[in-house]
């Protein structure tokens, strides 16, 4: 099988985030995608993050009816921080008999180059990347083994519901009904 492996906080999982894997199973050639809860991003050393199991959990809720994507625990057993190419070399391990495909934002592709092992993953991994707001990335200039997807922009942040929790606005359209009220309780200050 092949699986796209979709890093992330999920702090806290949003519609956004679901109908972004949704458009990587349609356009990348996937069985699967899983989605990486990560317990501490490198780049974001400073966000406070929402305990790894509650987070895990809203998304396995928001994921509920979902064949085909997965939220992941794997890298709970990983060091931490979590870098991709650990996590990459670990599933290639673990699971020979699977392709894994690395599904990244376009805010992590124009940081690609600071990333550990970028080299090695380039090499050993394809890359899909989903082209964000104000990520201009010239598809020309891309290696052989990274694509970009073709997809609507998706304007939601975890950043922003956690915001309008704060500020008692109402999340119902940003996340999946089965999580709604959760978010509001373990994001209100």
């Amino acid at each position: 099988m092949n699986i796209g492996i979709y890093g992330g906080t999920f702090n806290p999982i949003h519609n956004g985030h679901i109908a972004l894997a949704e458009t990587f199973l349609a356009q990348a050639g996937l069985d699967e995608v899983w989605l990486m809860v990560s317990p501490q991003n490198p780049f974001k050393v400073s966000d406070r993050l929402l305990d790894d199991r509650l987070r895990l959990e809203m998304a396995r809720k928001a994921l509920a009816g979902q064949s085909r994507i997965v939220a992941s625990d794997y890298e709970f057993s990983l060091p931490k921080p979590s870098y991709t190419w650990d996590t990459l070399q670990h599933l290639s391990a673990d699971y020979s008999h699977h392709r894994f495909t690395l599904l990244i934002g376009g805010d992590n592709w124009q940081s690609f180059d600071r990333w550990y092992h970028s080299e090695d993953i380039l090499s050993h991994y394809p890359i899909v990347v989903f082209p964000r707001k104000d990520n201009d990335i010239d598809e020309r200039s891309l290696p052989r083994s990274v694509r970009l997807l073709k997809s609507e922009l998706i304007n939601v942040s975890s950043t922003e519901i956690r915001e309008r929790v704060k500020n008692g606005m109402p999340v119902a359209d940003l996340v999946p009904l089965p999580i709604v009220a959760e978010v509001q309780r373990h994001y209100c200050p």
